[in-house]
């Protein structure tokens, strides 16, 4: 699965009602009441966007040796840490994510 395929399913997942995906970034439209009508949401480059989606979907990471596992009541994934343990502990809550997005009906 792509990073976009990935971070669409994510955004599915979390809720998320009024988006649109530019490039690899989900771009999450607030309405026009605010002056700031959207913020960009990448979960697979941002440390906080990757918490906030494993908070609010209870997925958890546990990291062990050179694999980060990431668990929810839905989906379980884990990722090789390879050169970078925080890039691989966004990419497993994601893709716990995206699986639990892939689910719903």
């Amino acid at each position: 699965m792509s990073d976009r395929e990935m971070l669409e399913l994510a955004a599915k997942a979390a809720g998320f009602q009024n988006y649109t995906i530019r490039g690899d970034t989900v771009y999450v439209k607030t309405g026009t009441a605010r002056v700031d009508s959207g913020y960009y949401w990448n979960p697979l480059t941002d440390d906080g966007d990757a918490l906030r989606l494993a908070v609010r979907l209870k997925i958890t990471p546990h990291i062990d040796g050179n694999l980060t596992d990431a668990e929810s009541p839905k989906s379980f994934c884990t990722e090789p840490h390879f050169d970078d343990p925080y890039a691989a502990t966004r990419r497993a809550i994601v893709r716990a994510a995206a699986e639990i997005g892939r689910n719903m009906a």
